[in-house]
């Protein structure tokens, strides 16, 4: 099936989730992060803003304030090179839409991180497979921005999808721009990847 093919049904299953079964969803998945050693060790965490009923990190993100975790949002580059920086993300952090209309907060340079310095990263996607590959919604930000995790020595951040178990698929074709996951969590449970 083509990536576009896919994207379409994918997202189509998701918005098919009842609220109240996404929200379950997000507060179990949620669970299963916070049993990480990766996330007990992490300091900088990043999330996203769920759209297009996307599984929901917020029930995470009251957590990781609660112990103490600083929480970072992706931000898009204003120089049209299609990278992330990472801003700070407290209660109350004014937020506006990117070209894509996904809220983010208002750029602030003096909280801004590479995406090298932060931790733990839970990303959004669209599909996953049990070999670690991510099909997103095709802009390929999170693959530009995490590139240099593609080298095997590097260790930091920890990249694991956050997404539905409906989201997982047998197998996707594999670009080599495509960076893997470490580690899928879904409401179901963790898939590991690669050593965390």
């Amino acid at each position: 099936m083509k990536r576009d093919d896919l994207r379409r049904r994918i997202r189509d299953a998701r918005r098919g989730l009842a609220p109240q079964v996404r929200r379950a969803a997000a507060e179990a998945a949620a669970k299963h992060v916070l049993a990480l050693p990766a996330y007990r060790d992490a300091r900088r965490l990043a999330v996203y803003m769920a759209v297009d009923a996307e599984l929901d990190p917020e029930p995470l993100l009251a957590s990781a304030r609660a112990d103490g975790k600083e929480a970072y949002l992706p931000v898009i580059s204003t120089a049209g090179d299609r990278f992330l920086h990472f801003q700070a993300y407290a209660a109350g952090t004014p937020l506006r839409p990117n070209l894509y209309r996904i809220p983010e907060p208002v750029n602030d340079p003096r909280s801004a991180l590479r995406p090298a310095e932060l931790d733990l990263v839970l990303a959004p996607l669209v599909a996953f497979d049990t070999r670690g590959h991510r099909l997103g919604m095709g802009g390929g930000y999170y693959d530009r921005s995490f590139a240099f995790l593609k080298d095997r020595h590097v260790r930091k951040p920890l990249l694991i999808g956050l997404a539905y178990e409906c989201q997982k698929v047998a197998t996707l074709p594999a670009e080599s721009w495509d960076v893997p996951l470490a580690g899928v969590v879904t409401e179901q449970q963790f898939y590991p990847f690669a050593p965390t």
